[in-house]
């Protein structure tokens, strides 16, 4: 079988054929630009259309990673700010076969990752007749960035992938995919994203279904405040010393990318590592300028109460052991953690409250979590819940129930397969600890290095592989991740009188109200400071 050429709208690219784990083939196109490279004048802006091009592009090899550093290794990796690519994986070429796709955004705190096989293998899912889709956007300041003004507004990286939705949208049917059936999904920053595409304009028409694993919109480290003031910061801290917003901005353009690379940790505050994930290039409320368009130019969360988002079937959930993620570099902060627990609240408390209301709420929450007792490296368990709770199992819950007042179709899930699949949680040193750790779900998604050798050697883990590549699948298809009984369980719905779940584990079973004290927690603090907690009646 020849290398497949296919015509998309600004030319026509090649890609190759695959094996798939039955021996059927597949083909794979890598390296597909879906915008212009964000180069030169063109850094930190928002991303202009794909020329037409002539000749026969190449997608064999992926294109070129985003400049960043590796979230897990720590090693510093230039890439390339020619890194607007995706990467599209298909068992058909007909234009009519008409196949469900998925579109997949990585996470990595809008900080770190890629849409690369390495991670992102597509073997698992195409074995369910779906076509998937992995993208590369703009990572820290590069994507993130603002300066309030129309060149710079902000969210860069998420207008990135809206750029890819529409590329997506024009051209996956010479693909054999359906365009309006598109479903997107993320874990962690990509789960953040997936749920701004949700109350984005921008967005509107561009997906039928989202997934959001692990993140949402809510969290602290989703969303950052004071973005012109750290814009500033990066500048005195590479030399340009300014207010002016246009000189920053051609003194930034000007300074080598790798320069660039990981700025956060230069710029970020005493009191922001304390408190805070290390994420501060994150997206933003936009100036509302006439001649741009915002990607988002209000609140998100009054847009969310207020029920103006795009009504797609949702599914959503997280791991059960989220918080050992975050334990490492907690460890570190014991002792001013022990002194001011107030540090494990959330910024949109700690901004809303006053510092003796601050003092008491950490106060209650040490007591809730630790029985006020010294917290010490000896309760990870405890350690973790608390981490997980504040940076992503409390955001979720609070978004699925906003959510809910206005759409029906939300299939919520808690995750806690433990197997020799789950990575992360090894390379973090945690492997005795019990449940899921974050990121470890990507490890039954997506085929890759790591899991390779595992899949071929351990029938049980292929069930397990198969059992939730099915279920995300068939969301994607159907709008209902379990249309038959293969599993003999249904997932229903969540209500916000039951909050149903599934709990994905060697068998799957249905539960409600997960985490229920430790959400009521959060909710009556957030109440008691003013904020939407659980429902509209505690506006």
């Amino acid at each position: 079988m020849s290398n497949p050429v296919v015509a998309v709208r600004e030319g026509k690219i090649r890609g190759v054929v695959k094996n798939l784990l039955d021996g059927s083939k597949y083909y794979s196109f890598k390296g597909v630009p879906y915008a212009q490279p964000p180069v030169g004048k063109q850094r930190f802006k928002a991303p202009l259309p794909l020329k037409p091009f002539n000749g026969i592009l190449d997608a064999i090899e992926h294109g070129p990673v985003c400049p960043q550093k590796n979230f897990i290794s720590q090693e510093r990796m230039e890439g390339n700010e020619n890194c607007l690519f995706l990467n599209i994986y298909t068992r058909s070429l007909k234009p009519d076969s008409k196949i469900p796709v998925m579109v997949f955004i990585h996470g990595g705190g809008f900080a770190s990752g890629s849409g690369d096989s390495d991670i992102h293998g597509p073997e698992f899912l195409l074995q369910h007749d779906v076509i998937l889709v992995t993208i590369n956007y703009r990572l820290e300041a590069f994507g993130f960035l603002c300066l309030d003004i129309p060149e710079v507004p902000g969210n860069a990286g998420l207008k990135d992938q809206v750029a890819a939705l529409h590329w997506v949208k024009n051209n996956v049917s010479q693909f054999g995919g359906d365009p309006e059936n598109i479903t997107i999904f993320g874990e962690s920053a990509g789960g953040a994203s997936v749920t701004y595409h949700m109350i984005s304009p921008m967005s509107k028409g561009l997906f039928h279904k989202a997934i959001s694993q692990s993140g949402t919109f809510l969290s602290d480290w989703a969303f950052q405040t004071n973005a012109k003031e750290r814009a500033y910061k990066v500048g005195k801290y590479l030399g340009k010393d300014t207010n002016d917003p246009y000189e920053l901005l051609k003194f930034l353009q000007s300074v080598p990318s790798n320069k660039l690379i990981s700025i956060s940790s230069k710029v970020i505050t005493k009191d922001e590592k304390h408190r805070e994930a290390p994420l501060i290039f994150t997206p933003v409320v936009e100036k509302k300028f006439s001649n741009s368009e915002a990607f988002l130019a209000e609140n998100p969360v009054d847009i969310l109460i207020s029920g103006r988002f795009h009504d797609v079937p949702l599914m959503a959930g997280y791991n059960t052991a989220e918080g050992l993620v975050f334990v490492l570099p907690e460890l570190r902060k014991l002792e001013i953690k022990n002194k001011f627990p107030s540090h494990f609240l959330s910024r949109q408390l700690i901004e809303r409250i006053s510092e003796e209301k601050a003092i008491e709420f950490g106060s209650r929450l040490k007591q809730f979590y630790f029985d006020n007792e010294e917290i010490t490296a000896d309760n990870i368990k405890v350690l973790s819940d608390v981490l997980a709770d504040r940076h992503i199992l409390y955001p979720i819950h609070r978004f699925v129930n906003f959510y809910a007042e206005y759409c029906k179709s939300i299939f919520m899930y808690r995750f806690n397969l433990n197997t020799d699949l789950n990575f992360l949680k090894k390379a973090l040193g945690f492997e005795a600890e019990a449940g899921a750790c974050h990121g470890d779900d990507l490890f039954y998604i997506f085929k890759n290095n790591m899991n390779d050798d595992k899949y071929q050697e351990q029938e049980k883990l292929k069930d397990y592989i198969n059992m939730i590549t099915k279920l995300w699948a068939d969301f994607a298809k159907l709008g209902n991740p379990t249309p038959d009984n293969t599993w003999n369980t249904k997932w229903t719905p969540y209500t916000k009188s039951s909050k149903e779940y599934l709990y994905i584990d060697e068998v799957l079973s249905m539960g409600e109200n997960c985490e229920r004290d430790r959400m009521e927690f959060w909710d009556k603090l957030y109440t008691e400071a003013g904020l939407p907690a659980s429902s509209k009646s505690n506006l």
